[in-house]
């Protein structure tokens, strides 16, 4: 599978379940996030990044709103379980 293929599933998997999750969620600390919980908000961000011409920009914009996905990346991985 190839990385635009992954992204937009992964976007898509997360937009699925975000708006259910994210209106419920408490603040949350980035140190309690697990490594798999946070590559995976890091890819649902860049899958929903604004303007994105290049993969180098849907990463930038990953880097600094994955926290903002964290809620939907565990969604997903819970129901995955």
């Amino acid at each position: 599978m190839n990385t635009s293929r992954r992204i937009l599933l992964a976007g898509m998997a997360g937009l699925a379940v975000a708006p259910t999750t994210v209106a419920a969620a408490p603040a949350l600390a980035i140190g309690d996030v697990t490594v798999a919980e946070e590559r995976f908000a890091r890819m649902i961000a860049a899958a929903h990044a604004p303007d994105v011409t290049s993969a180098r920009q849907a990463e930038r914009y990953a880097d600094v709103h994955w926290p903002d996905y964290v809620v939907a990346a565990r969604a997903v991985l819970d129901a995955r379980a």
